[in-house]
């Protein structure tokens, strides 16, 4: 037991090193776990056999993990999810596990389970780097970053479907037996869980909830129990665990429940990540390095070439086709997940996971980079991209009059500011690059046309010299910027109002020529002071405010406005 706490004492420290390094290159910290576990593995080697004790731990933090995602992973959700997320997303699926699989029979020289494994692998992204490389670039909310969410919704889906599949195999079970066993055995155990969720839990979780230390006593308990009871009809613990979560998601506790139990996930979650990369030695990597390349590249390229070439289908921008396929370009800690379950059911081989492990560091470093500098990259291939933009986009752009207003964007913020274009009288025109949405506004004959402002020849070819009143709710900073510079070109006289997300860039927007900067961060505390002041301890006066509220709020609601909320791991 003491070389068990030696070994775990050692690995952490290099882990807290290694990591501190790995964030200093703005890299995500799970790099710096795989790289841990290399670095440390002729150590646990040399150490002695205690590697399969320090597993458990691991083992633990996919429970965990996986319990968490489930939290995330409320019913309600799917509803939300766009048609074209949702038809983009298991098109995306297919294609790239069917490359991923071809490639890796063909050239690769792997079998047909190894090769299935492969382009399963490949086909998922990682949900954690994405969300949280989004939210520190403030794109959620963009549309590359909304259809984005979309996606990795629907990959989680499908990896709930595959982690299924594969512990319903252990044993050496076959697809026959899968089918009459695992869909009917796992079918009834479904739902037995959802009627428990939603006619028994909610009792239980609001007696208990008084008390946070019950609450998470409960929450772990209620882990372990489905994860022991799937084990026992034969289906991993893995799935056991994410099914307690999406079952206990219907609970309104969920979001504290998963709070409670991060700091336990992200302690067993190292540990994992260490494991993997233990599996892969210095050594070997000469052995595994030309295999990894070859599916990086897959990763890298061709998936978002492919995610790329589905959203022009759909009619989006070269812009923002280009900007969600770099976002999409890695593989998934889910892929990690299932490639270890493989392992443990005898499928793959531990080289095919050190290989995939390998794959996992490159494309998540890469990836990274090109997350955060997606913007600059774009506006070097811009020209090189745009045989990924329908022709039918630039024959639609020429607006046949002109405008006294302009609205760019609309989203929940511009649906207020539509209603003031009304009320003003002016003569206006909404411009949006989400073809979802100018769809929606022709049925509504609200005047609309598809383009993205962040194209200059799309603005050259809108009536700005002739505008009074210009907003923009688009919240880049470089969209509109440019769109100022352009409007003063040949407006100098236009009331330009922009979004913007931080202070430094409201000034700069301010010494471009904005007339005014819409900072939503702000504009929230400043209007519940100004009624403050107003309406003072007045109740009455509040009652009017929460009934306006209201109805407003009950408006949007059915106008779709409400924000997905989406777990950022």
């Amino acid at each position: 037991m003491e070389l068990v706490f030696i070994q775990l004492a050692i690995i952490l420290f290099t882990a807290f090193v290694v990591s501190y390094i790995v964030r200093t290159f703005n890299q995500p910290i799970i790099i710096g776990y795989i790289i841990t576990g290399i670095i440390i593995s002729p150590f646990i080697i040399s150490f002695g056999a205690s590697k399969e004790i320090i597993s458990i731990f691991s083992d633990f933090g996919i429970a965990f993990l996986l319990f968490i995602v489930g939290l995330h992973m409320n019913p309600k959700v799917i509803k939300e999810i766009g048609t074209s997320a949702l038809l983009i997303g298991l098109a995306q699926i297919i294609l790239t596990f069917l490359l991923g699989f071809l490639v890796s029979l063909n050239l690769l020289g792997f079998d047909t389970i190894t090769s299935s494994y492969i382009g399963i692998a490949l086909a998922f992204s990682s949900t954690i780097i994405i969300m949280k490389l989004l939210s520190d670039k403030k794109q959620l909310d963009s549309l590359y970053g909304k259809i984005s969410i979309g996606i990795l919704i629907i990959q989680d889906l499908v990896a709930i479907a595959v982690l299924m599949f594969i512990s319903s195999l252990s044993n050496g079970t076959s697809f026959s037996s899968f089918a009459v066993r695992g869909l009917l055995a796992g079918g009834i155990l479904i739902l037995i869980l959802f009627f428990i969720g939603f006619f028994i839990l909610p009792t239980i979780t609001r007696n208990i909830a008084r008390s946070q230390e019950l609450l998470f006593l409960f929450s772990i308990t209620w882990c372990f129990l489905i994860a022991a009871l799937f084990s026992y009809f034969g289906f991993s613990i893995e799935i056991g665990a994410l099914l307690a979560g999406i079952v206990l998601s219907i609970s309104p506790y969920s979001i504290e429940i998963s709070s409670k139990i991060r700091p336990l996930r992200d302690f067993f979650l190292v540990i994992f990540f260490i494991i993997l990369g233990l599996n892969i030695q210095v050594s070997s990597i000469n052995s595994i390095i030309v295999n990894a390349l070859i599916l990086s590249a897959l990763a890298l390229i061709f998936k978002p070439l492919i995610l790329i070439t589905l959203m022009m289908m759909f009619g989006y921008t070269k812009r923002t086709n280009f900007l969600l396929g770099t976002t999409l370009g890695q593989i998934s800690e889910f892929s990690l997940i299932v490639l270890a379950l493989g392992l443990t059911m005898g499928h793959i081989s531990p080289e095919v996971l050190s290989t995939l492990t390998l794959t996992g560091i490159i494309t998540i470093t890469l990836s990274t980079y090109m997350i955060i500098y997606s913007t600059k990259f774009y506006d070097k291939m811009s020209n090189i991209i745009s045989i990924f933009e329908r022709k039918r986009v630039r024959k639609e752009i020429k607006p046949k009059k002109k405008y006294e207003a302009i609205l760019f964007g609309y989203n929940r913020i511009g649906f207020g500011i539509l209603n003031s274009f009304k009320r003003i009288r002016k003569n206006y025109l909404v411009v949006d690059f989400n073809p979802d949405t100018i769809s929606d506004l022709t049925k509504l004959r609200i005047p609309s046309i598809y383009g993205d402002i962040y194209d200059a020849g799309f603005l050259e070819e809108l009536p700005l010299d002739k505008a009074q009143l210009i907003v923009s709710t688009i919240p880049d900073f470089e969209t509109n910027n440019l769109l100022i510079e352009t409007i003063r070109e040949e407006n100098k006289d236009a009331i330009i109002i922009v979004r913007a997300h931080h202070i430094k860039e409201a000034l700069d927007l301010y010494r471009k020529g904005a007339n005014y900067v819409l900072t939503p961060y702000f504009l929230g505390g400043e209007y519940v002071s100004k009624m403050i002041g107003e309406a003072k301890i007045d109740d009455r006066k509040y009652k009017e405010e929460k009934e306006k509220h209201v109805k407003m709020l009950k408006e949007r609601m059915k106008k779709g406005h409400e924000q997905l909320e989406i777990e950022k791991n």
